[in-house]
C-alpha cells in the first residue's frame, strides 16, 4: 500500500510540474509571426474552431484550398460538431471506447491551435480532469530524432524533465495522452507492416519503432493517441490502428465574423473589413483558415487605417500582394538625399535578395511538396541562418523559425498559400529579369529562353497552365492562381524594387485568356475547370461567368444548349454563390444525364440531391457511386424517383452504397424498373454498410416476393439503421413520366378492320364509316363487330395512349385468338375470356371482361385522351385518364395472361375515331 502511495505522491509532484511548464507554452499564440514577434495569450483571441467527424483517414487528391471552397458549401446542419476538449468522446452509435484520434485538416487550418487550446485548458483545470499526463510530441521534432535509439521512457525523459524527476518507472498505471501533431511533417518512414514488435517501455530501439508500437497498441495500450494531420497524409497509419476521424474544418461563417470582432476592439474596422471580404466570395471562402483571416486582417486594417483612395485588394494575388509589400517591403517614395537615402536603398536591395531566397526556396519545396524545412534545404538557397537578415522584418512575417523541444531549428512559411504566393513571385521575377521559364520541362527544352524585350508572357504561362493540369493531387493549382495574376499591370506598382529592368514586354493577357478557355472546352476535370476559372477572375476575365449568370437570371436555362465550356461555367458559379447548397434540383438547369454528369461537383456539395424524374440511366449510376464512396461528399438524401435505372443500374449504385464512406440516410427509386436481381444488390450492401442508410423508398417497381422478403430481412437486422422500407406495388399510383420508359409505337392492321373502318395516317388512325370499303377478303379480318386490331405482339411491360371522338369508342386488347367470323359476344371485345376493354362514353367509362361490366364515372379532369399500361408478366392491365402530364387512374384488371396480346379497338357509331398518340 505504501508503494502504491508513493506512486501516487509521485505521479502528482510530476503531474503539477508537467501542467505548469505545458500551461507556459501553451498560453501565447503568435497568430503566424514567429516567436520574436510579440505574443497574444490563447484565450484572449482564442475563436472555437469548427470541427467534424471526418470519416475515414482516406487520401484527399485536391488541392487544399479546393477541398476548402468545397466543404465551405456543405450545410452544417447535416454535419456532426464536435467541441474541441470532447475529442475522445464517443459519438452516438459507437459502443467501444476512443483511444486513437485522427485529426485531419488543411494546412493552417487550426490544427495546432486546437492541441495548444486542448492542452491549455486541461493544464488550467478546466477539462479533461481525467488525463493524468499529456506529453506532445510534434513529428517536426521527432524528425530530428531518427537516427538515434530510444526506449519510450528515455524518449519521454529527453523531452521532459518532470519525467526524469520523478521515480514513476511506468506509466501503464496512469491516463496518458499523447500529442502527435503534423503528421504530414513526419519525415520517418512509419514502418507498420516490417518494423519488429515492441511491448516493454524500457527497451532500446530506433524513435520509429516506439512510434509505430505505440500507435498499434503494443506499447502502452491503455494510453490515449491524438494524432494530427492534412488530409493527403492521413493514409500513413493504418485504418485498423484508428477509433475516431475527426476534421478540423477552421471558421464557420459566424466564426469568422467572431474572429474579427475578437481582433479589434474598433467595431466600426471589425465591420468594414468584415463587409469588404463579403464582397469577394473567394476572399470570405478563404476566411475559413484562421491563418487567412490573420493575413486579411493585417492587409485591410493597414488599408482602411491610412484610408487611401486606392482599389481594396478583391482577389487572393491583390491580397497576397498587398501583405507582402505593404508590410515588408519598403513601398517606393521619396527618400531624403544623403546617407540616410543610401541606408534605405542598401536595406531595400537587401530585402529584396531575401524576398527572392525565400522565393526560390519556396519554390522548389513546392515542387518537392514539403512544407517545413531544415538548415540544409535554407543552405541551397543561399540563405545563411546566421545572418542577422533571416530575422529582419522581411522574414518575421512570412518565415518562421522554431526551436523544439530538443532546441533544433525547423522553418516553414507561416502558411501554404504564402509559399505558393513567393514560388509563383520567383519564377515571375526570374522569368521578367533572366529570361528562364521555370515552368518548362528542363528534359525536352531549355529553360533559358531567347527573347526580346517584349516576348510575351504567355510563354510562361502556357508551360504553367500545362504543368498544373498535369499534376494529379492539383498541388500548383493555387501556385497558378498567383502566377497568372501577378501578370496583372495592377500588381506590378510595387513590385519595381525585385524587378531589375522594366521592358515593353507585352502584357496582353488576352492570349492566356483564350488559352485558358480552350483548356476548359477540353472537357477536364471538374476540379480542374474550376480552377482555371480562378485563373480566369484573378486575370480580370468573367465572361463565361457573366454568360451563364444572364441564363440564371433570365430562367432560360433548362432549355439552354451549353457547351462544354458553359457547363464548366455553371458548376463554377453554384460552387461560388453566397447560397448554401442544401438542395440541388437537377431540373432545374437540364433534365439530362449529360446535365448530372456535368454537374456532379454541385451534387457532391449538397446534402440533398434532387435527380427524380431526369430521363437517367444506368450511365448515371457509377459516378454516382463513387460520389458516395467519396469522404468529401455530406450528401445524405438522394431521389432518384421516376428513372429508368434498371437493375443494372442499381448495382452499380450498390457499390457506393456498401463503401465506409458512405453516408446516405435516405434513397428513393421508385419508379426505377427494379425487380428482384436490384433488391438483392441493395440488400447486400446495406448488410456490409449497415450504418447509416435510413429510409429506402422502392415502390412502384417489381421486387417480387423473394425480393421484399430480401430487403425485410435487412431492415430487422439490429445491427442495421434501416426504418422505413417502402415496396408497395399499387399500380394506381403510377406517374406518366414513370411510364413513358415503356411506350412502344403501334401500328394498326389493315387486314384485321372491318369493312366500315377506314385506316389513315399511316395506319394510326381509324376512323368508324356509314359506307362498308370493299377491301379484299382476309382470314384474320373482323366480318361482323366494327373492330380493329394492331400489328405488333404485346409482352412485357407496355404503354401507348390513344386519342378518341364521337358518341363513343371502345379500347382494349385481345388474344390473337379471338373469332373474327361470328356475330355473337364472342367475337367482341370484352365480352369473352379472351379480351379486355375499356368503353368511353360522353358521361361516364364501362369496362368489361367476359361480359363482366363495371361503370366508372369521369373524373373532373378527364379528357378524350386515354393511357394504357400493360404489365403482362404481373398480369395487370391499367387504363387511365391522361391530362397533360397528369395520370388519373381509371381502372386495372388482374389476371394472368397466357399469351401474347394485339391491342384492339370497336367504333359502333358512325363518325367516330381512334387515334394512337406520340408520347412526348
Amino acid at each position: 500500500m505504501s508503494a502504491f502511495s508513493g506512486l501516487l505522491g509521485e505521479l502528482a509532484v510530476c503531474k503539477n510540474k508537467l501542467k505548469s511548464n505545458l500551461k507556459r507554452k501553451c498560453e501565447c499564440v503568435f497568430e503566424g509571426i514567429a516567436k520574436q514577434g510579440n505574443p497574444t495569450l490563447l484565450n484572449k483571441i482564442y475563436t472555437e474552431l469548427y470541427i467534424t467527424e471526418g470519416g475515414s483517414g482516406e487520401v484527399n487528391k485536391e488541392h487544399e484550398v479546393r477541398q476548402i471552397e468545397t466543404t465551405s458549401k456543405r450545410p452544417a446542419a447535416q454535419e456532426k460538431a464536435i467541441k474541441c476538449n470532447d475529442i475522445f468522446e464517443s459519438l452516438p452509435g459507437q459502443d467501444k471506447p476512443i483511444r486513437t484520434v485522427l485529426t485531419k485538416g488543411v494546412a493552417g487550418i487550426g490544427k495546432t491551435i486546437s492541441v495548444q487550446k486542448f492542452i491549455l485548458d486541461w493544464a488550467e483545470g478546466r477539462a479533461n480532469h481525467n488525463i493524468q499526463l499529456i506529453f506532445p510530441l510534434p513529428f517536426r521534432e521527432l524528425n530530428l530524432m531518427k537516427d538515434k535509439k530510444y526506449s519510450l521512457m528515455g524518449l519521454l525523459h529527453h523531452f521532459f524533465n518532470e519525467t526524469a524527476e520523478s521515480e514513476i518507472s511506468n506509466f501503464d498505471k496512469c491516463k496518458v495522452l499523447f500529442a502527435f501533431d503534423g503528421l504530414d511533417e513526419c519525415r520517418l518512414p512509419l514502418d507498420f507492416n516490417n518494423n519488429e514488435g515492441c511491448c516493454d517501455v524500457t527497451e532500446s530501439t530506433s524513435v520509429d519503432v516506439l512510434l509505430t508500437n505505440l500507435i498499434k497498441g503494443n506499447l502502452l495500450p491503455s494510453a490515449l493517441l491524438w494524432i494530427t494531420s492534412r488530409p493527403a497524409a492521413a493514409n500513413q497509419i493504418p485504418p485498423e490502428y484508428v477509433d475516431q476521424v475527426t476534421e478540423v474544418r477552421g471558421f464557420n461563417d459566424p466564426q469568422k465574423e467572431e474572429y474579427f470582432k475578437k481582433r479589434f476592439s474598433d467595431e466600426n474596422l471589425a465591420s468594414r473589413i468584415i463587409t469588404h471580404m463579403k464582397t469577394s466570395r473567394s476572399l470570405y471562402i478563404m476566411c475559413h483558415i484562421p491563418v487567412f483571416s490573420w493575413i486579411s486582417a493585417t492587409v485591410l486594417e493597414k488599408l482602411l487605417g491610412e484610408a487611401q483612395s486606392g482599389e481594396m485588394p478583391k482577389t487572393l494575388t491583390e491580397m497576397y500582394n498587398h501583405f507582402l509589400i505593404c508590410n515588408i517591403l519598403r513601398k517606393t517614395q521619396k527618400y531624403p538625399e544623403g546617407p540616410e537615402k543610401a541606408e534605405t536603398d542598401s536595406q531595400m536591395k537587401a530585402d529584396a535578395e531575401m524576398i527572392l531566397k525565400l522565393g526560390k526556396l519556396a519554390f522548389q519545396q513546392l515542387e518537392k511538396g514539403n512544407l517545413i524545412f531544415y538548415e540544409e534545404d535554407l543552405r541551397e538557397c543561399s540563405i545563411d541562418v546566421t545572418e542577422a537578415s533571416v530575422y529582419s522584418g522581411v522574414c518575421t512575417q512570412i518565415f518562421r523559425e522554431e526551436s523544439g523541444l530538443y532546441q533544433e531549428k525547423v522553418y516553414c512559411f507561416v502558411h501554404l498559400s504564402l509559399q505558393e504566393f513567393l514560388a509563383a513571385l520567383y519564377v515571375f521575377v526570374t522569368f521578367n529579369n533572366d529570361n528562364v521559364n521555370l515552368m518548362a520541362e528542363p528534359e525536352t527544352t531549355t529553360r533559358k529562353l531567347q527573347m526580346s524585350e517584349d516576348t510575351s508572357a504567355t510563354i510562361l504561362h502556357k508551360s504553367a497552365v500545362d504543368k498544373a493540369l498535369q499534376s494529379e493531387n492539383g498541388h500548383l493549382d493555387l501556385f497558378l492562381r498567383f502566377l497568372l495574376g501577378l501578370s496583372m499591370e495592377s500588381n506590378h506598382t510595387h513590385l519595381l524594387d525585385l524587378l531589375i529592368q522594366t521592358r515593353n514586354r507585352s502584357q496582353n493577357n488576352e492570349e492566356t485568356v483564350k488559352y485558358i478557355k480552350e483548356k476548359i472546352r477540353q472537357n477536364l476535370s471538374p476540379e480542374r475547370c474550376i480552377n482555371l476559372f480562378h485563373c480566369l477572375n484573378e486575370l480580370n476575365d468573367h465572361s463565361l461567368v457573366e454568360e451563364i449568370q444572364s441564363y440564371l437570371s433570365s430562367g432560360s436555362l433548362s432549355e439552354a444548349e451549353l457547351s462544354p465550356a458553359q457547363w464548366s461555367a455553371l458548376v463554377f458559379v453554384l460552387l461560388t454563390s453566397e447560397e448554401e447548397l442544401e438542395v440541388f434540383d437537377l431540373k432545374k438547369y437540364s433534365k439530362s444525364e449529360e446535365g448530372l454528369l456535368r454537374l456532379l461537383p454541385v451534387v457532391k456539395a449538397s446534402s440533398t440531391a434532387l435527380l427524380n424524374g431526369c430521363n437517367l440511366t444506368e450511365r448515371c449510376c457509377e459516378p454516382l457511386a463513387s460520389l458516395l464512396s467519396s469522404t468529401s461528399s455530406q450528401l445524405r438524401v438522394l431521389d432518384l424517383t421516376d428513372n429508368n435505372l434498371k437493375d443494372s443500374g442499381v448495382k452499380l449504385l450498390s457499390a457506393g452504397l456498401e463503401s465506409p464512406h458512405c453516408k446516405l440516410e435516405k434513397l428513393r427509386l421508385s419508379f426505377c424498373v427494379v425487380t428482384e436481381e436490384g433488391c438483392s444488390s441493395l440488400a447486400s450492401a446495406l448488410r456490409t454498410n449497415p450504418s447509416h442508410l435510413k429510409e429506402l423508398d422502392l415502390s412502384y417497381n417489381h421486387p417480387g416476393d423473394f425480393g421484399v422478403k430480401l430487403l425485410t430481412a435487412v431492415r430487422g437486422d439490429p445491427n442495421c439503421r434501416l426504418k422505413k422500407l417502402s415496396v408497395e406495388h399499387n399500380e394506381e399510383c403510377y406517374l406518366k413520366s414513370a411510364l413513358k420508359k415503356y411506350a412502344c409505337e403501334l401500328t394498326l392492321d389493315p387486314n384485321t378492320a372491318h369493312n366500315d373502318m377506314t385506316l389513315s395516317e399511316k395506319n394510326r388512325k381509324v376512323t368508324r364509316l356509314e359506307d362498308e370499303q370493299s377491301y379484299p377478303y382476309h382470314p384474320e379480318r373482323f366480318l361482323f363487330w366494327k373492330q380493329v386490331l394492331c400489328r405488333e405482339r404485346l409482352t412485357g411491360r407496355c404503354y401507348w395512349e390513344v386519342e378518341w371522338r364521337g358518341l363513343e369508342a371502345h379500347i382494349g386488347v385481345a388474344y390473337h385468338g379471338l373469332d373474327r367470323q361470328g356475330r355473337g359476344d364472342e367475337c367482341g371485345l370484352g365480352y369473352n375470356d379472351k379480351s379486355w376493354a375499356l368503353s368511353c362514353y360522353k358521361n361516364y367509362f364501362t369496362t368489361r371482361y367476359d361480359k363482366t361490366p363495371t361503370t366508372i364515372p369521369i373524373p373532373p379532369s378527364s379528357t378524350n385522351r386515354v393511357g394504357v399500361y400493360l404489365d403482362w408478366s404481373a398480369g395487370t392491365l391499367s387504363f387511365y385518364s391522361v391530362s397533360s402530364d397528369t395520370l388519373t387512374h381509371l381502372h386495372t384488371f388482374h389476371t394472368t395472361f397466357i399469351e401474347p396480346l394485339y391491342l384492339g379497338i370497336r367504333l359502333w357509331c358512325h363518325d367516330s375515331a381512334v387515334s394512337l398518340c406520340q408520347i412526348e
